[in-house]
């Protein structure tokens, strides 16, 4: 019994640290959600970790700070992939580093360092441990989208195809209606192939939505900047 009690207590503590973390995330309180997500050292607290630091080089870092705050996040999405290999929010987060480093590099090097097959294979590791994951649903299209406007030469080489786009964004949204960032990458593929009307309800509707988390106010403000460029 006494053994017992005390697992319990150690998981309550686990469970408490771990919304702590989530806390401070969607506090916009990125650097201490890292650093408190690298203490947990869990795979769910390193998830976080990764999460927090890729948050904090997307909307906070100043230019010169992104690129490692990048690497901070791939680094500890690997470290929760270790911890376990079944966990699937591991592998969505490495995805989202490699991507954000891969624009650092420019499309040759890129493809020369193999960052492209290496971020489709963590999102489709990702779905297959997490079929409903809507995140990496969007990740998934933008990967196919981003590729194929390189040209016909590289989506043909790395097997990016243009058709699979707008049907995952779809599904995405179908599973998470009320995602902002969703719709406003939706919007950013729309307007970027002509369809802009389509586009502009997207991020209308992302700007109806209740901003829950401080990336949520982020977000919106990208939404409201890309619905002006259409008028």
């Amino acid at each position: 019994m006494k053994r017992t009690l005390v697992l319990l207590g150690l998981a309550l503590g686990l469970a408490l640290a771990q919304a702590e973390v989530k806390g401070l995330l969607d506090a916009g309180r990125y650097v201490e959600a890292y650093q408190q997500g690298q203490r947990l050292g869990t795979a769910e607290g390193l998830a976080l970790a990764a999460k927090a630091a890729s948050f904090y080089a997307m909307y906070q870092a100043k230019e010169n700070e992104r690129y490692d705050w990048f690497q901070k996040a791939e680094a500890a999405a690997t470290e929760a992939i270790k911890k376990d290999p079944n966990y699937p929010e591991g592998y969505f987060e490495r995805a989202r580093a490699l991507g954000r480093l891969s624009q650092y590099k420019g499309i040759l090097q890129a493809l020369a360092e193999g960052l492209a097959p290496r971020i489709k294979g963590d999102l489709e590791k990702t779905l297959k441990l997490k079929p409903d994951h809507a995140g990496a649903m969007v990740a998934l299209a933008l990967w196919h989208f981003e590729l194929v406007q390189k040209g016909w030469l590289v989506a043909a080489t790395q097997g990016a195809d243009g058709a699979k786009v707008e049907p995952l964004m779809r599904k995405a949204i179908e599973l998470e209606p009320d995602v902002i960032i969703h719709r406003v990458e939706y919007a950013k593929v729309l307007a970027a192939w002509g369809k802009k009307e389509e586009a502009r309800k997207q991020l209308e509707t992302a700007l109806s939505l209740p901003a829950r988390t401080a990336a949520d106010r982020y977000d919106q403000e990208r939404a409201r900047q890309d619905l002006a460029k259409l008028r």
